[in-house]
């Protein structure tokens, strides 16, 4: 695939994630905006409310100046976290309608400016949420935020959808990035060990993390590893996103105690 056909990807991808999000903020009743969500002091109103402001700074705007004390709250720990809270804050009392409108509005932008951009632009040094990369990584790290938050607002309102396909299949590929990291540092698996996320649906992958003096996930990697995971991938990104602790559903096969230290350390977003 080439450079430029990855930019058309994950762009495509990006703008059809949007596009699920507004069918599904679309088909949400009133009271459903207020209902709470698994992110601490957050509910589906705020959630929509977050997209909308990170969209808004990647457009140029600057962040609302509310006069809140944004830090005082317990789950605002980091600077990123205090910026996405004055969005929330700006917008809390806003109805549902213009939520939906404004979400509309400062994605069409996006994709706009996104459907402009030469694959120069793309390539262009930029600040990430993991680091300084490209404009392009800075991209592929929206599809897993803007999927992951569609999931818990489903989530919140008890309407499961939109699983697998291209978004689902981009957020196990930004997940799978942190595996050597969460396997090796946080799970501190032993040099020589082997560790298969085996992924049952509804996308389905097999992740297979190397232990040789550093953690690496690694194509293949046949014969029996270490500890064996295998969970559903939606319970996957739920784990990895530290959206639940609840791990009761994944089959652990070899070493179980590295298999529990594994799930214990698995969230590496929130």
């Amino acid at each position: 695939m080439s450079r430029d056909a990855d930019r058309k990807h994950v762009i495509d991808v990006l703008v059809g994630e949007w596009a699920a999000l507004d069918r599904l903020l679309t088909s949400l009743a009133g009271a459903d905006w207020s209902r709470p969500t698994c992110l601490p002091g957050w509910r589906v109103t705020d959630v929509v409310a977050h997209l909308i402001g990170t969209e808004s700074m990647l457009a140029g705007e600057p962040v609302p100046e509310t006069g809140a004390d944004v830090t005082a709250l317990p789950h605002v720990r980091n600077d990123i976290a205090a910026v996405n809270e004055q969005w929330v804050t700006a917008l809390r009392e806003e109805e549902p309608a213009a939520m939906l409108a404004r979400f509309r509005d400062v994605t069409a932008r996006r994709a706009g400016t996104l459907a402009g951009m030469s694959e120069a632009d793309f390539d262009a040094p930029s600040w990430t949420p993991a680091g300084q990369a490209t404009y392009g990584r800075f991209m592929q790290i929206r599809i897993y935020d803007c999927y992951m938050h569609e999931q818990d607002v489903r989530a919140a309102v008890e309407a499961p959808g939109n699983e697998e396909g291209p978004a689902a299949d981009a957020a196990i590929d930004e997940a799978a990035r942190a595996l050597g990291y969460v396997v090796g540092k946080r799970a501190a698996a032993p040099d020589g060990s082997t560790v298969r996320f085996d992924l049952t649906g509804p996308v389905r992958r097999a992740l297979t993390v190397e232990v040789d003096g550093r953690a690496r996930l690694v194509d293949g990697g046949g014969g029996t590893p270490t500890t064996a995971l295998r969970l559903p991938s939606t319970l996957f990104l739920r784990l990895c996103g530290g959206r639940t602790t609840a791990h009761d559903a994944v089959e652990v096969a070899g070493d179980g105690e590295l298999g529990r230290r594994i799930l214990d350390n698995l969230a590496f977003t929130i």
